[in-house]
Formats: C-alpha cells, sequence, structure tokens
C-alpha cells in the first residue's frame, strides 16, 4: 500500500477541500492510504461526512498553520506544530511514507523540502515542474516554474533531465519534445546563460533538445517540456494565465453587447465552457517538485478539492513509478565542489 501525507491548511479554502479530495481518492484506490495533516477535531468533524475505509486515512494531529505571511525559514524552523512542517516530519521520518501534497506557502514547501527532505545526490537545485494546457489538446510542462530565481547551465541541464524523467514515469512519454525557453528560436539567441545551457543540451544524448522555443509559442502543442530558470518560468506561466483569463473576460463582454451577439454567445456556449474548463487549472494536479529524496506535489493555493484529488493521484502515479530512484540513477554527480 502506498502511504502519502495531504497537508490539510494553509491553503485558501481550508481543510474541507482536502478531505474531500483524500476521501475520493482513497475510494477509488483501496492501495492507497492518506495521512491527513492538520487539526485533529475539525478534520474529524469534516470526515464525518463521509463514507470510506477508515484503514486508509489517519489524522496527524498539527494544531498551527503555516501562512503565506510567514517568512518560510523561520516558519520551517519555529513553527514545529504546523501542519505542513508536521508532514514534513512525517515524510522524513517513516520509510512508508513515499509522498506529500499541499497548497500551503511555496516558499515554506521549498525551504522544508530542502532542509527536511534533501535534495538527491548530485542534484544542485530542486525545480517545480507545473502542467499548462495546449490549445491542441495535452499539455506542456515547465521546469524551472519560480524555485530558482538565478540559475547557472549547469542546473537547467539537470532540469531538463528531471522534467523528462517526470514526463516517462508520470505519462509515459518516452520522446518528450524538449525546448529551452529564450527571445528567438536561432542557437545564437539570448545571453550567456541560455547560449551555454544550449550547447549543454543540444550535446545531452538522453534528450530529445528541439531548440529554443519564444514564449508566444508556450500552448502550440509544439513541446512537451520547456526549460527556463524559475524567474523567466514565472513570468512565463502567470502572463500566459492572465492573457487567457483576459481574453475570456473580453469575449465575455463582447458577447452580451447587444441581442445579436448574445445570440451568437448561445450557438457558442458549449464551445465556450470546454474552453475555459481547458483553462482551469482545477482540472490538473499540482507542480511537482523535482530533485528531492521523496515526491511532493504543491497545488495552488486556491485550489477546489477536484484539483487536489488530481495531485494526490500523480504523487501516487510518480511514487509506484519509482521517479525519484530514477531521478537518482540517471543524475552524473559533478565533480566539482557545490
Amino acid at each position: 500500500m502506498v502511504k502519502l501525507v495531504v497537508d490539510c491548511y494553509g491553503g485558501d479554502r481550508g481543510p474541507s477541500v482536502n478531505v474531500e479530495a483524500a476521501v475520493k481518492a482513497v475510494n477509488e484506490n483501496n492501495d492507497l492510504k492518506i495521512v491527513l495533516s492538520g487539526k485533529e477535531d475539525e478534520l474529524k468533524e469534516l470526515l464525518a461526512n463521509y463514507k470510506y475505509n477508515i484503514d486508509q486515512i489517519e489524522i496527524l494531529n498539527a494544531i498551527d498553520v503555516i501562512s503565506c505571511e510567514d517568512i518560510p525559514t523561520v516558519a520551517i524552523k519555529r513553527k514545529t506544530e504546523s501542519s505542513m512542517v508536521k508532514a514534513f516530519d512525517m515524510l522524513k521520518n517513516d520509510p512508508e511514507c513515499g509522498g506529500m501534497v499541499s497548497t500551503g506557502s511555496t516558499g515554506a514547501l521549498l525551504t522544508g523540502a530542502v532542509l527536511k527532505i534533501g535534495r538527491i545526490k548530485g542534484i544542485k537545485r530542486p525545480a517545480f515542474c507545473p502542467l499548462m494546457p495546449t490549445i491542441p489538446g495535452g499539455f506542456v510542462a515547465v521546469c524551472d516554474s519560480g524555485a530558482n530565481v538565478d540559475c547557472d547551465p549547469l542546473w537547467l541541464e539537470q532540469f531538463a533531465m528531471m522534467g523528462n524523467l517526470y514526463l516517462q514515469k508520470a505519462y509515459n512519454n518516452m520522446n518528450a519534445r524538449i525546448a529551452l525557453l529564450n527571445i528567438g528560436t536561432e542557437e545564437e539567441k539570448g545571453d550567456m546563460l541560455r547560449k551555454e545551457t544550449y550547447q549543454l543540451l543540444k550535446n545531452n544524448v538522453s534528450l530529445n533538445f528541439v531548440g529554443n522555443m519564444e514564449s508566444r509559442d508556450l500552448l502550440s502543442g509544439e513541446y512537451d517540456l520547456v526549460v527556463c530558470d524559475g524567474f523567466a518560468g514565472n513570468v512565463l506561466l502567470k502572463s500566459t494565465e492572465g492573457a487567457c483569463l483576459e481574453l475570456l473576460g473580453l469575449l465575455k463582454k463582447a458577447f452580451y453587447k447587444n441581442a445579436k451577439t448574445k445570440i451568437g454567445a448561445l450557438l457558442l456556449k458549449d464551445e465556450m465552457m470546454n474552453i475555459k474548463e481547458m483553462m482551469d487549472y482545477n482540472n490538473y494536479p499540482g507542480a511537482v517538485l523535482l530533485g528531492c529524496n521523496k515526491t511532493m506535489v504543491k497545488s495552488h493555493g486556491s485550489s477546489k478539492a477536484s484539483a487536489i484529488y488530481e495531485s494526490i493521484k500523480l504523487c501516487y502515479k510518480l511514487k509506484v513509478s519509482g521517479l525519484t530512484d530514477a531521478i537518482k540513477d540517471s543524475i552524473v554527480i559533478p565533480e566539482v565542489e557545490e
């Protein structure tokens, strides 16, 4: 049986969505056990509303909460009774616990992952790898999306290798098309970081590197994995999400302009709903934190139960498929000192 711990506090919607997601997950998989980390009395009260196998869900009492206003390093070290720190402690000390899901503070999650769980030997920095839907259908992964603002070429090469293994283990994509985010598609484009990284990716025989990608092509469906530093990756994701949401808002405004456009909107209602569903992050799992000794999935802070459920499923799949071991076996440890 696969054992996972879910940090039930720190998100915008409170513990109810985490409980709902956990119950759904165990009811669909009798090989899954979930530990809910948080305030025991509240979690018991929420669980009382559901039917589930009591052997598959347990509670790890944690009376404190790490908020987004807390300083991550300070919170991880001092808020030892928080739901996130208690979850990290279980993940670290319980050999049966294979992964963790959280909607809490991204900074605290990253800090706890490094300080408590630790990086895989040879990995310079862990990286977040979320998914974005593409226009033709399917998705594209972005690595890194915010864990590392300043990077060097070796880090980006490792991001590419870890992201490639992630797509293999989670989605059976054995020949992922990997691109480097840049200001142009030509090989000579970009600053020294991009130029040096390009050569590393180009010469790495384990990768299907297809060259540079401009940000406007993120949703084109021509790429499976985009490699970038965390600063550029975070800007890429948020600007793309923002542009899509603004466009949907603009279309809605246009459709309600007059009687003629309202008739058009009625005729296109199903298609518009499909587009809205495609762009809704609640239909996708959270960002996997690649490069640490155990699997962690970070869901959006305002995730609904559906998104947390998808994150739990992904965490389970990555544990069963052995992603962490695959990274350990595939990453060449640099000879230089860290």
